[in-house]
C-alpha cells in the first residue's frame, strides 16, 4: 500500500495553468464522485483533492505508484491534455508525501510563509472527501495527522505571528502603490473569506471607503455591516469601477468578472487617475490583458510573490522549529503506516478463526437437532465471544509492535501459528480494502 502525492504549486507551475486546473468546491465533489461511483478509479483506494489558489494536489492511498492513473483523471476531470500540464507535476510517496502534506499544512509550503488560511483549506478538503467517502481509513489519519501538526506548529511557534495571508498582502500591495491609502477608494470583489480578510487588512491600514461588491445581498451586507463598508450587486461594478483607486477581487467566479474593456471604459472617464487592480481569485477574475491599458497597474497571485511584507524574516526564523514539530508528527505517523502492514495478517486470522467456528459450529447443531432456535443462537453466540476472546490479546500484541524494529518477526510468526500462507493473510484481492481496514482497526 502506498501514499501518493501528485499535483503542482505556485512553486512548480505558472498561474494560468493554476486557475485552468482549479477544482472549486463542486467541480471537486464531482471529481471525487467518479471514484466512489467506482469509475476511473484502477487501483486508487482513496482519494482526495487539495484546490487551493496556489495549489492543485491529490493525495491517494493506491496498492501500486499510480501515478499515470491519476495524471489521466486529472486530464478527464478537467479536459486538458497531460502533455500540457506534466512538465510541472510534482510526484511524491509515501512518507515524502506526508512530510510535503505537514509542510502545506504548517503554512511552509504556501506563497506567504505561515499564513493561516492554508490549515483551513486542508481540513475542509478532508471534509469533502468525507461527504463523498473517498477518505478511507490511512487518508483521514495522515491528514488528522497533518491538521494536528499544523496546529502545533501555529501554537508553539511564532509562525504566525504577525501572520501575513494573501489577503493581507494584497492589502500591503496596494498601500506601497498608492502611498496614502488612508484616503483612498476601494472596492472589493466577493463575500467570502478572502474578501472579508482583505477588508479587515484594509482597516487595519486606516482605509476609510470600501465598498464589497457581490452576486447577492444577503452575503455582502453582513461582511460590510461588521466592518462599516458600503454594500451592493455586480450590477453597479462598472459605476464602482470609475470611482476606485484600488479593486481587489477575490470571488469564486468561474470566469472573467472584470473584462478588458470594461476597464478601458472606466479610464476613459477617469482622466488618466491610475488604477490598482490586485486579483486573488483562482481562477482569476480579472482579465490580464487589462495590464497594457495606461494607467493600470495589476497584480496577480504570481506578481504578489515578490512583495512579501518584513515579517517574512521574523517567520522564516521559526521554520527550524516547526520542522522539528513536523518531524516528531512524521514519526507518529510512521509508527501507524507500519502498523498497517499488520492490518491484513489480523483480517486473515480472524477469517481463518470465523471459518473455523463456523464449521465447528455447524457439525455441532447438526448433532442437536432438538434444540430451539434461541438455545442455538445461544451457542452460536458463545463461540463468536470465545474466538474474540481467544485472538484479542494476539490481536493486540500484533498491533503492539508493528512498529518495532522486530515487527515483520512477530508477523512471520504469527502467520507461521495461525497457519496463514501469505495470500490468506492479505486476502483475495491481494491487498487490504478501505472497508476491510476499517474492520481490522475498530
Amino acid at each position: 500500500m502506498h501514499i501518493l502525492c501528485f499535483g503542482l504549486s505556485h512553486r512548480t507551475s505558472p498561474i494560468n495553468l493554476r486557475e485552468r486546473l482549479a477544482l472549486n468546491e463542486d467541480a471537486t465533489r464531482a471529481a471525487l464522485a467518479r471514484i466512489s461511483c467506482g469509475h476511473a478509479s484502477g487501483s486508487i483506494q482513496e482519494l482526495l483533492i487539495l484546490s487551493t489558489c496556489n495549489r492543485m494536489e491529490m493525495y491517494a492511498v493506491s496498492n501500486q505508484l499510480a501515478f499515470a492513473e491519476l495524471e489521466t483523471f486529472l486530464s478527464e476531470a478537467r479536459a486538458i491534455p497531460a502533455d500540457e500540464f506534466r512538465p510541472y507535476l510534482h510526484r511524491c510517496s509515501d512518507l515524502t508525501a506526508a512530510e510535503h502534506l505537514f509542510k502545506v499544512a504548517a503554512g511552509l509550503d504556501s506563497l506567504v510563509i505561515g499564513e493561516p488560511q492554508i490549515l483551513g483549506q486542508v481540513t475542509h478538503a478532508l471534509e469533502l472527501a468525507r461527504g463523498q467517502d473517498t477518505a478511507g481509513p490511512v487518508l483521514n489519519r495522515l491528514f488528522q495527522t497533518a491538521i494536528h501538526a499544523g496546529k502545533r506548529a501555529r501554537t508553539e511557534t511564532k509562525i504566525s505571528r504577525n501572520p501575513a495571508s494573501v489577503s493581507s498582502l494584497a492589502a500591503s500591495v496596494a498601500e506601497q502603490a498608492v502611498g496614502n491609502i488612508i484616503s483612498a477608494t476601494v472596492v472589493v470583489l466577493g463575500a467570502g473569506e478572502m474578501a472579508e480578510l482583505t477588508v479587515e487588512a484594509l482597516r487595519k491600514r486606516g482605509v476609510q471607503k470600501i465598498r464589497v461588491i457581490n452576486r447577492t445581498l444577503d452575503r455582502v451586507r453582513e461582511l460590510a455591516a461588521r466592518w462599516q463598508a458600503e454594500s451592493t450587486t455586480f450590477e453597479f461594478l462598472q459605476e464602482s469601477l470609475r470611482d476606485a483607486d484600488i479593486l481587489i477581487s477575490s470571488t469564486g467566479a468561474p470566469q472573467i468578472l472584470l473584462t478588458n474593456e470594461m476597464v478601458r471604459q472606466a479610464q476613459q472617464t477617469r482622466l488618466e487617475r491610475p488604477l490598482i487592480l490586485i486579483d486573488i481569485a483562482m481562477p482569476r477574475d480579472i482579465d490580464p490583458e487589462v495590464a497594457r491599458i495606461p494607467n493600470v497597474q495589476l497584480f496577480d497571485m504570481d506578481g504578489l510573490n515578490a512583495q512579501l511584507e518584513e515579517s517574512l524574516a521574523g517567520r522564516l526564523a521559526e521554520v527550524p522549529e516547526v520542522e522539528r514539530i513536523l518531524q516528531e508528527e512524521l514519526a507518529v505517523f510512521s509508527d501507524y503506516m507500519r502498523s498497517t502492514d499488520v492490518l491484513p495478517l489480523i483480517a486473515g486470522i480472524h477469517r481463518r478463526a470465523e471459518s473455523i467456528r463456523q464449521a465447528e459450529l455447524e457439525k455441532t447443531l447438526r448433532r442437536l437437532p432438538d434444540l430451539t432456535e434461541t438455545e442455538r443462537r445461544r451457542i452460536e453466540v458463545m463461540t463468536q465471544a470465545l474466538v474474540r476472546k481467544l485472538l484479542e490479546a494476539p490481536t493486540h500484541r500484533l498491533h503492539e509492535h508493528a512498529s518495532h524494529p522486530q515487527g515483520h518477526e512477530y508477523a512471520t510468526i504469527a502467520r507461521a501459528l495461525f497457519g496463514l500462507h501469505n495470500e490468506e493473510a492479505s486476502g483475495s484481492s491481494g491487498g487490504a480494502s478501505p472497508a476491510n481496514l476499517h474492520s481490522a482497526a475498530d
